[in-house]
């Protein structure tokens, strides 16, 4: 795992608190890495928009917002319903076997109610899209995935939400499978808007 990789856990995970600091000798010392290595992944971060740069104080957590819910989830909304169904037209059986196992480990994450559930969503919504070969429009979608991630953490906190994603993610996938390429776009659709629906609940826009 990269120095990248590990610091974007720490933050997804939660470890690191929305608005907080990121001190960099304690997260240098804990990591066991020298200081550049550590300053070129948060630039990578900001980048990404997961951190943010304030002049003589370092780098700090991107607090979580409704409105970047918001704009992040419409995003979504406009570019992955019709890439998953061009990834259900164009999947080979290898990254069809891939989609499974993605939503399998999902699924156990969930169940051992895991730190990796996050990563693992990203991972299976992913694995619909990338087999359509549209690279600029998944690439932009990991973009999308990595930011919002959070957001899924807090989406879930309610009871019966990991449920409700599994047998969505379900449906979804049995469509996605039998290349019913209307059934994903309009699952994939009702999945994003649904959880848009509740994050405007959850971060008080509704």
């Amino acid at each position: 795992m990269t120095v990248l990789d590990r610091v974007r856990d720490r933050i997804l995970s939660g470890a690191v608190a929305a608005g907080g600091p990121l001190r960099q000798d304690a997260l240098a010392a804990e990591l066991g890495i020298s200081k550049i290595p550590l300053r070129e992944a948060l630039a990578r971060l900001e980048q990404e928009g997961l951190v943010r740069a304030e002049a003589n104080r370092g780098f700090f957590v991107r607090p979580l917002s409704a409105a970047e819910a918001e704009e992040v989830y419409e995003l979504r909304l406009r570019l992955e319903p019709e890439a998953a169904a061009a990834g259900a037209r164009a999947a080979g059986e290898a990254e069809r076997r891939q989609a499974a196992a993605a939503l399998a480990a999902l699924e156990e994450a969930i169940e051992r109610h895991a730190p990796a559930v996050g990563a693992l969503n990203r991972a299976f919504h992913l694995a619909l899209v990338r087999p359509a070969g549209r690279e600029v429009t998944a690439e932009i979608l990991a973009r999308l995935h990595v930011v919002s991630e959070r957001y899924v953490r807090v989406h879930l906190q309610p009871s019966g939400r990991d449920e409700q994603a599994n047998e969505e993610h379900r449906h979804l996938l049995a469509s996605w499978l039998g290349r019913e390429e209307g059934a994903v776009a309009e699952l994939t659709r009702g999945h994003l808007g649904r959880t848009l629906a509740d994050l405007r609940r959850q971060l008080g826009t509704t």
